[in-house]
């Protein structure tokens, strides 16, 4: 595998620059002195900061686009052997990366590497991290899946030893991560275009939790059903985190304010401390926040600043974000896209003040969407009122598996008033028209369903 050395660079083109996560690493390189080019399918705001910052972008993924003066070639996992600009560059023997592998070999460059994993809240509890450390004026280096207001963007470089990441199960690319500190929030299945089920999905956690440094810790969800199969013959050190009594780190006193904005009491070896006061919702980031404690308490953090920073913590865009509201109608944005994440979603909604809660959901993936059908009814089936819009296709195609309408059909046979809607304009218009005073609605989904709520709020 091609090596990168940071006290040479050199030219590294990105096929996907555009993406979160691609962005990102892009940026890094640029700030160390590398010259960067790359590709996307569309202009974005992303792509605008690239090129401010000196990338050289083109629109479009076709072969002209590899030069003879690209050293090295990044892509994303969306990208396929069929994709014209991929093909050129193995036609011309270019030495060639995965995002995941070009993202551990920028880890190793830091001392103190971090790598948040889990099915679920990877995006928040590494917002929630680097929040403390910033707090804590740690200079960390940065790269989070998702837009974080304290830091402009998704990417922050600094000047210290700290570098805090998501670290993703699909594909199995976190296993090209060797941290010094790994969390796993939680297994669940997902990504069923990839993996074959649980088990499969249990044993990738399993090799990322292998892969810490020889003075790494592994912080771990203690509540977990598979906590064991997980860590098997680990000889790293392991500090648990759960809202039951046996872990390590664990809350009690649980209460929520009228913003429904969680409190709890801070509980470390069995031992009561700290109050803690989070400026998010939901049960789900009392568990979330309690893995950042620990994380930061390993780092040597003054326990004040983890509180602070997670005081301050507003949340990551697309995280339950409150987007505007619609005469008296309170709209909600929100990234869940797993049946899990929906509930801990309405969850959360439930305990916002609101008279009927209405979601505009739009599944991610036809597998996904296919493979935990039932499992999507259920947890949907909480809302008062469900519109379902079209599938978003994502890195796949649509083989008629399985369509919204089926889904908006089971629900109203679980007696939910569910509607499929086949363009965002005729879900906007209903919207409109029936939503009433005090109702709150939320928008949800990892596509591009939070236009909704958006056009909504600009009529």
């Amino acid at each position: 595998m091609y090596q990168i050395d940071f006290s040479k660079p050199v030219h590294v083109h990105f096929i996907g620059i555009g993406g979160i996560s691609m962005s990102g690493l892009a940026e890094i390189l640029l700030k160390a002195g590398f010259k960067v080019s790359g590709s996307d399918a569309k202009g974005s705001e992303i792509v605008d900061g690239l090129l401010s910052m000196g990338a050289i972008v083109n629109i479009g993924q076709c072969a002209a686009n590899i030069t003879e003066d690209i050293d090295l070639v990044v892509y994303t996992a969306a990208i396929r052997e069929d994709n014209e600009e991929y093909a050129a560059c193995v036609k011309a023997g270019l030495p060639m990366l995965t995002r995941a592998q070009l993202l551990g070999q920028i880890m190793r460059n830091y001392r103190y590497s971090i790598a948040v994993s889990g099915t679920h809240g990877k995006t928040t509890t590494t917002s929630m991290l680097s929040q403390i450390l910033l707090e804590a004026d740690a200079d960390p280096t940065i790269s989070v899946g998702g837009m974080l207001d304290s830091i402009g963007g998704n990417i922050r470089v600094g000047a210290s030893d700290y570098f805090i990441t998501e670290a993703c199960e699909y594909t199995n690319s976190f296993h090209a991560f060797y941290p010094f500190i790994s969390i796993i929030l939680n297994v669940d299945a997902d990504h069923l275009d990839f993996f074959s089920g649980i088990d499969e999905i249990i044993d990738s956690f399993h090799t990322f939790a292998g892969n810490l440094t020889p003075e790494g810790t592994l912080i771990v969800n203690g509540d977990m059903d598979c906590l064991d199969r997980v860590t098997a013959g680990l000889p790293c050190r392991l500090v648990t985190f759960g809202l039951s009594g046996s872990c390590r780190y664990s809350a009690r006193d649980i209460s929520a304010d009228e913003k429904g904005h969680m409190d709890y009491t801070l509980v470390v070896d069995g031992s009561p401390c700290e109050r803690v006061h989070l400026n998010i919702g939901g049960q789900h980031n009392v568990t979330n926040s309690l893995s950042a404690i620990a994380a930061a308490d390993l780092l040597g953090i003054d326990r004040a600043h983890s509180l602070a920073g997670l005081a301050c913590f507003g949340g990551a865009h697309r995280r339950f974000e409150y987007k505007g509201s619609l005469g008296n109608v309170s709209v909600i944005d929100d990234y869940a896209h797993h049946p899990t994440e929906i509930r801990a979603t309405l969850a959360t909604a439930s305990s916002t003040p609101h008279h009927e809660l209405w979601v505009v959901f739009q599944p991610h993936t036809y597998t996904r969407t296919h493979a935990l059908f039932e499992e999507f009814a259920q947890a949907l089936k909480g809302f008062d009122h469900v519109m379902l819009v079209d599938i978003y296709a994502a890195r796949e195609k649509d083989t008629g598996l399985v369509h919204s309408r089926e889904l908006a059909a089971r629900l109203t046979e679980l007696g939910t008033d569910a509607r499929y809607f086949s363009s965002f304009d005729t879900c906007e218009n209903y919207l409109l028209l029936n939503c009433k005073k005090n109702d709150l609605l939320i928008t949800m989904g990892a596509g591009d369903v939070y236009l909704i709520g958006e056009a909504l709020l600009g009529k």
